[in-house]
């Protein structure tokens, strides 16, 4: 038996403030948000790091419920396929710059995959 995992994450949704015009819960949420995506951009800033200088530093993936769901598709067993989309418009200039640079990071981490095959008793190939 082979298990398997799929998972969609749409990271939007962390739009400054102060263009939103936020209040009350959805400030809170976007704050909640924007926490979630430093952590993240913590982790794969740390993956990319020990990929590229082959070394094996620790990584926090219990700082943030989104990092800990997502540690298996950042660093397992996994292959992981990440869309960035910008948006040409120029008053979205910071933020399609900040994407790219996340997706320039997020390409420099490499996994090395295999096949997951248990071994069942008294079953023969």
């Amino acid at each position: 038996m082979i298990d398997a995992k799929f998972n969609i994450v749409d990271l939007a949704g962390s739009e400054r403030q102060t263009k939103t015009g936020a209040t009350g819960k959805r400030l809170e949420e976007a704050n909640n948000i924007n926490k979630s995506l430093t952590n993240l951009g913590i982790v794969i800033e740390k993956l990319a790091h020990n990929c590229v200088n082959k070394k094996n530093d620790f990584i926090p993936y219990r700082n943030s419920l989104l990092t800990h769901i997502l540690s298996e598709s950042l660093a397992g067993n996994s292959k992981t396929f990440m869309i960035a989309a910008i948006s040409p418009a120029d008053d979205n200039y910071e933020e399609s710059l900040s994407t790219l640079r996340f997706a320039q990071r997020a390409s420099l981490i490499s996994t090395k995959t295999q096949k997951n095959v248990t071994a069942k008793e008294g079953y023969n190939k």
